[in-house]
């Protein structure tokens, strides 16, 4: 995978969680409370959310993405012997608040006045993802903000890909999906679209049906790839 230019793309698509907001933030800003455990509830918060999303879909029994995360920050605490209700009520409340990596608002700002259609395509409930978006200060730089909630089953499941496609109304060839989750990034490219993984922390490849189109550490260099006027 190289950072090549990708010709006839229509639309950039972005997964929310680990690509466009960082989900270690809600965890670091109660690093004063956490201490030394702020960054492993982080990673097992994480884990068992993507987690119980896969075996939720599996089982047929659908949750929003809203109770998922809660269910999961219960696991990640009682594992860790983390007993504070109030601690609990402030966590999920700054997972509203996520903040947005760095690169993220002048990328879209650049993609959209280089003509390209921009959207969310996400696990994220309704309320989860404008609260986000909002925070961010990303509202105007996007055409649409899509959840999966819509069809109550999560990715990597098909049919949360072809939402993308059906509403904004391009071909799945001509749309480029980003996400730094290598799993989504997979599936994604597995179902027809074009695709840069945003492998942020150097993770290996994975195993996984698909091949990511280009890879990148950032978003940075995103609205030259797809080749913006003026990138």
């Amino acid at each position: 995978m190289t950072a090549t230019r990708l010709e006839g793309i229509g639309a950039c698509v972005f997964d929310a969680y680990g690509t466009l907001f960082d989900v270690n933030a809600a965890a670091q800003h109660c690093a004063a409370d956490l201490g030394d455990k702020w960054l492993p509830l982080a990673e097992l918060w994480r884990g068992r959310q993507l987690q119980y999303t896969w075996l939720r879909s599996l089982m047929e029994n659908y949750a929003d993405f809203w109770q998922v995360t809660g269910e999961a920050l219960d696991f990640a605490m009682e594992a860790l012997d983390l007993n504070d209700s109030a601690l609990r009520d402030r966590l999920m409340e700054l997972y509203l608040q996520l903040d947005c990596y760095p690169e993220v608002g002048d990328v879209l700002r650049r993609l959209q006045d280089g003509g390209m259609k921009t959207a969310i395509l996400s696990n994220g409930s309704p309320g989860m993802l404008q609260a986000a978006v909002d925070n961010a200060g990303i509202g105007g730089a996007l055409d649409a903000v899509i959840s999966a909630d819509q069809i109550k089953i999560y990715k990597t499941a098909p049919a949360v890909y072809q939402l993308a496609v059906d509403q904004l109304d391009v071909a799945a060839s001509r749309i480029c999906f980003q996400s730094s989750n290598a799993w989504d990034a997979h599936a994604a490219s597995n179902f027809g679209f074009r695709v840069v993984w945003v492998n942020r922390f150097a993770q290996a490849r994975e195993r996984l049906p698909g091949n990511p189109d280009v890879m990148l550490d950032s978003l940075e260099t995103l609205p030259s790839i797809v080749g913006v006027a003026g990138s």
